[in-house]
């Protein structure tokens, strides 16, 4: 079946939390490098990533790597390497380019010369002059960082974040990717009960329920790879039916997300129904001033909205001060609000007894975290 050298892209911030995935994963010779992960994997390894991975973009085979500081160099050493291997005599094979801090800077010509290349060599290996590319797909990346070219085919089509649970949303809404790394850094488990209270259209509820019931992300989805004649169609299969075995219907969870608008709260069940959750998580219309429970222990998880999304800058601030006061009541619970504003502490009234900086897409953000009390254990 062969073996593969894959990426998982990520966020920028969450590269950590990515890797402990595919090291759980079973994957081996793992490298962390800003924004992506690098590490080995056979045929059956690339549909169990693009399955598993709640936090990773896309999942890559990296098909070369090498040094060009010049377009010669780029045809050269790009015709060199084995593309029949991943590409059909039929295959559809755009190639996209990107270029940091290298000699060579523009995107269209890496663009152009990397496609001539990746021909003349289907040409040689296939002994035809003319491809109609009207078979499968393989999404080809040649990207360029100080010099360092890398060659990639990507195998998940649709990024990761594509769940197929949320078609519909709200203003601003988060990724559900960037929101399964939230609940991860958090480090909650399926025991502790949950609240979001400005769930939205409820991305990081459903995000808990799919991992407190171990549901593979991306169980309802299709991929590109699926259509690849070098990935079985058996191996696939065989993949989602463990994927499948190893859900967890016995699982009490205690999950509840409110929301001051009905409307996204009824966005949020949908989304929850479509994920096969929505019978494992309260959804409540309700102000983030309201919120009680009768839990002593439990974590807070919140996106709330902040200056670059919603609200003028007084709107926002008044908003963190009300959160300051309202959360008080669950002085117990671990909080967890993650914002764009470096500003939050002081209007929360409380110092963070850590922050994480993450990012959401290019906007630089903040984890800001409050330890609550341990619960007894429970014999």
């Amino acid at each position: 079946m062969g073996n593969y050298r894959l990426i998982a892209t990520s966020a920028f911030g969450i590269e950590g939390i990515v890797k402990d995935e595919i090291k759980r994963l079973g994957f081996t010779n793992i490298v962390v490098e800003n924004g992506r992960i690098l590490f080995d994997a056979d045929a059956a390894g690339i549909v169990r990533a693009n399955l598993w991975l709640r936090c990773a973009d896309r999942v890559h085979i990296l098909v070369g790597k090498f040094r060009a500081k010049t377009f010669v160099e780029l045809f050269d050493k790009t015709k060199k390497l084995d593309w029949d291997r991943y590409i059909p005599i039929d295959g559809e094979f755009p190639v996209s380019a990107k270029s940091v801090k290298s000699k060579l800077f523009s995107v269209s010509d890496i663009q152009s010369i990397t496609k001539k290349s990746i021909v003349e060599n289907l040409k040689d290996k296939y002994k035809i002059d003319w491809f109609e590319e009207t078979g499968s797909k393989f999404h080809i990346t040649a990207a360029i960082l100080n010099d360092e070219v890398s060659l990639t085919i990507d195998t998940s089509g649709l990024g990761l974040h594509k769940r197929g649970y949320r078609e519909d949303g709200n203003i601003a809404p988060l990724k559900e990717t960037l929101a399964a790394a939230l609940i991860k850094a958090s480090r909650w488990h399926a025991k502790i009960p949950l609240i979001d209270p400005m769930c939205g259209t409820g991305t990081i509820a459903i995000e808990a329920a799919l991992m407190g019931r171990n549901i593979a992300p991306g169980l309802n989805r299709k991929f590109d790879f699926e259509s690849w004649d070098f990935i079985p169609s058996e191996v696939i299969k065989e993949e989602r039916v463990k994927a499948y075995s190893q859900i967890d219907y016995e699982k009490q969870l205690n999950i509840s997300a409110f929301d001051v608008d009905r409307r996204v709260i009824n966005i949020a069940k949908l989304n929850a129904e479509k994920a096969g959750v929505e019978d494992d998580i309260v959804f409540k219309v309700q102000d983030a001033k309201d919120i009680n429970t009768k839990d002593k222990y439990g974590y807070i998880i919140s996106n709330p909205p902040y200056g670059e999304r919603l609200g003028t800058e007084e709107e926002i601030f008044d908003l963190y001060s009300m959160m300051g006061t309202s959360y008080k009541r669950l002085e117990t619970w671990s909080k967890y609000i993650f914002t764009s504003n470096e500003e939050f502490e002081r209007f929360f009234g409380k110092k963070s007894d850590k922050n994480r900086k993450l990012y959401n897409g290019r906007l630089k953000c903040y984890l800001y975290q409050y330890i609550g009390e341990k619960p007894p254990k429970i014999k």
